[in-house]
């Protein structure tokens, strides 16, 4: 995975490095609790109140955060609620779906401040990063040095910071790296998988935030999901980890365009609706799932196909629940529309494929509340946790 290396004059030493890790712990803080005044952040991070507000002085100064008198709750002096500054660092987001792009800028409070969307074929990986590297320059050029680092969503299997595998496009081992430009100062390039990190973003912002140990899945083009442990997704040894929908969970009849037989995406998504149907399979999964859940109340045989996908997604949540312990499941993509339609076949599903123990008090399935948002944000979640350190912030005080 590319990144910039750190140069010696913005590199900390130690005493200043020092100094720094606590601006980092205090804006960390203010990320992830929006609002909340210098005394908690204080208390929280066991500083002393001289550091507290020296710390935020500091940052304030560098437009890192904001600070306004809070609400005054009993006697003494009124304190700070701090929040990240819209002001401060900004990251890209490049989305690569499967018929098309979107290009997000996320500034530090986690607010899209600017999107845009483009169509691909699918065929042509090279072209279409050439075009994504000519609108990031762009990009790049409008926010200056306020661009931090790209950060880039795939619907595909993540490896060693390598695309290996997007079975849906039918490609294998794109260097998505390609999209740095050489221009200098060089930019972080993080690049991770769709539902890992729609799931990192509802684990830190969304249903799951409340949970320690969250599982996230999400139908698409099939089915993908990570387990989130204390908001960092157990991604494996590799980073190709949470490819649930390649569990063999289904017919072994099936080959899988990924290479293995019996794959449970092929029981749940559009495809399997359009196999149940007796349809042909369908060049575009998503746009069929959607078409035939909303005609599903009115034909006898989209019914029954959409009603058994319900079932037999439902019944891979509960293996998935007896193999992780989660304590709570966050649903993204379509399964909440296919939850709503089909509330009992999940249900029965789900409940008859949980071991005894659990069936008393299995985790709550919550839909998503980030909804299609949600992997952008989590890579922009991905891409601050990078670029949030000493030597980061040191680099960013020494800008022009």
């Amino acid at each position: 995975m590319p990144s910039t290396k750190d140069s010696a004059a913005s590199r900390p030493r130690r005493g200043e490095a020092a100094r720094w890790q606590t601006a980092v712990d205090v804006l960390r803080l203010v990320r992830r609790q929006p609002g909340i005044t210098r005394a908690a952040a204080a208390q929280t991070l066991r500083l002393s109140s001289s550091s507290a507000t020296e710390v935020t002085t500091r940052l304030r100064q560098l437009h890192l955060v904001e600070e306004t008198v809070a609400a005054t709750t009993g006697r003494g002096r009124p304190t700070g609620a701090l929040r990240a500054n819209p002001d401060g660092p900004t990251v890209a987001v490049v989305n690569i779906r499967h018929e098309d792009f979107q290009i997000a800028v996320v500034d530090l409070d986690g607010t899209i401040v600017e999107t845009h969307q483009g169509r691909h074929t699918g065929d042509d990986p090279a072209g279409l990063i050439a075009r994504l590297r000519t609108d990031l320059r762009e990009v790049r050029d409008d926010y200056g040095f306020r661009l931090r680092a790209v950060s880039i969503v795939v619907a595909g299997t993540v490896s060693s910071g390598r695309l290996v595998q997007a079975s849906t496009l039918d490609w294998h081992d794109v260097d998505l790296g390609a999209l740095d430009d050489g221009h200098q100062p060089r930019l972080p390039i993080l690049m991770g998988n769709d539902a890992t990190l729609a799931g990192v973003a509802e684990a830190r912002r969304g249903s799951g935030r409340d949970s320690r140990t969250m599982l996230y899945l999400t139908i698409e083009v099939g089915v993908g999901g990570v387990l989130i442990d204390n908001g960092v997704p157990a991604a494996g040894a590799t980073g190709a980890g949470g490819e649930f929908g390649h569990l063999p969970f289904g017919d072994r009849d099936l080959a899988c365009p990924c290479g293995a037989r019996g794959c449970w995406d092929l029981e749940v998504d559009g495809r399997a609706m359009a196999r149940h149907r007796g349809d042909r399979p369908p060049h575009d999964p998503r746009s069929y799932a959607v078409e035939a859940m909303t005609r599903a109340d009115g034909d006898p045989a989209t019914t029954a196909a959409v009603r058994r996908c319900a079932t037999a997604f439902g019944s891979g949540v509960a293996g998935l629940v007896n193999a992780l312990d989660p304590d709570t499941v966050v649903l993204g993509g379509l399964a909440p529309q296919l939850r709503q339609l089909f509330p009992d076949a999940v249900a029965e599903g789900f409940d008859s494929g949980l071991m005894v123990f659990r069936r008393a008090s299995p985790p709550p399935l919550l839909a998503t509340s980030l909804g299609a948002q949600a992997a952008v944000l989590g890579a922009a979640e991905v891409a601050f946790d990078a670029i949030l350190t000493a030597t980061g912030l040191a680099e960013w005080a020494a800008q022009p």
